[in-house]
């Protein structure tokens, strides 16, 4: 029997122009907006600048979403939790966008996390919108692409944005630099309630919620808030003028999300007014800015040709403790052409 034809190929998809970008974006168009997040997210140098493009014409329809973000210890059910509190604020009538800050997995360089998988509702709710933000283990591209698919989701008129981080060390941190309200979620009854989560995401968070406080649960859940907020009395928070609230939570049956949002815009409310949240972005702008430098700097230096042909012998000698570290690091900042031949005395 002869092998049947291929199919035919399908239609190609139109090219974009910058302007049909911009205009699909602030018209609400999610086709379009899917595929300007996957141009900001393209590592391709063209896509790059005109991503860049489209992005300046957006950034006078940015900025009025609540930026919140989500972080907590494995197994405490932050994709619940989402879906649970996402699924209220779509009841309220308001749209929600779900980013979901993901290294990747070094292995496979794809996303870890399958969030339209686990979020079925809110996956299939008409006012959610669902993204992650893989970015090939490079925590650094993973900020960049989540901060302007957050910023085109603003763009898109959604009223949240929900940040997600899988919660591996650095990533929190990068989180609560682009958020303006960071929730950090919690679970009782797994022994010493201060263990297993570090003292620097307690100090960034601006509420704590202990998750799954239901049926046999709620007891521990209600002894494990209040352990969380005697530690919080000996810590100094880093705001000062905010009393980092810890309640309780069921992302099964939704008791205390109503309570938990209400923090959360009590929060937006007040820091509008004393002016502190547009202090506080500002100063995340410039980090970002700051860090991008950082990031093209070290690409750059990364894939120059000098540096390509030494770094191989150098991180031999190092790895084989024959150089030091400081002496190769020199070594190639030079073949970069900053700074001079290092020498050692003998």
């Amino acid at each position: 029997m002869p092998p049947s034809d291929p199919p035919a190929p399908g239609p190609k998809r139109r090219e974009l122009s910058e302007a049909d970008y911009a205009s699909g974006v602030l018209a609400g168009d999610r086709a379009i907006l899917g595929r300007a997040i996957s141009l900001v997210e393209s590592n391709a140098r063209g896509h790059h600048e005109l991503a860049q493009r489209v992005l300046t014409q957006l950034l006078p329809h940015t900025g009025k979403a609540q930026r919140v973000g989500i972080s907590g210890v494995p197994g405490v059910g932050k994709s619940t939790f989402i879906e649970a509190l996402g699924g209220m604020l779509t009841g309220r009538g308001q749209r929600v966008a779900v980013l979901a800050l993901d290294p990747s997995s070094e292995r496979s360089k794809g996303s870890i996390l399958g969030d339209k998988t686990r979020m079925v509702n809110l996956s299939q709710d008409p006012r959610a919108f669902i993204r992650p933000s893989p970015s090939s283990g490079s925590l650094g591209g993973v900020g960049r692409k989540t901060r302007e698919t957050m910023l085109l989701c603003e763009a898109a008129g959604f009223d949240v944005v929900l940040v997600e981080t899988v919660g591996v060390g650095q990533s929190e941190t990068m989180v609560g630099d682009m958020v303006d309200f960071y929730l950090v979620l919690l679970l009782a009854g797994a022994g010493d309630e201060l263990q297993g989560i570090k003292r620097g995401i307690l100090e960034l968070a601006d509420l704590l919620a202990i998750n799954k406080a239901d049926g046999s649960n709620e007891k521990s859940a209600e002894r494990a808030r209040r352990e969380y907020e005697s530690a919080l009395e000996l810590m100094h928070g880093k705001d000062d003028e905010w009393k980092v609230p810890v309640v309780k939570c069921s992302s099964l049956t939704g008791a205390g999300l109503v309570a938990l949002w209400a923090h959360v815009e009590r929060h937006r409310q007040e820091t509008t007014v004393s002016g502190s949240l547009e202090r506080k972005r500002k100063q995340q702008l410039l980090r970002w800015m700051w860090q991008m430098v950082e990031s093209e700097l070290l690409y750059t230096l990364k894939h120059h040709p000098e540096v390509r042909k030494l770094r191989p012998e150098l991180e031999r000698q190092v790895r084989a403790g024959e150089l030091t570290a400081t002496l190769a690091a020199q070594q190639l900042l030079t073949a970069f052409g900053l700074g001079e031949e290092p020498t050692v005395s003998t």
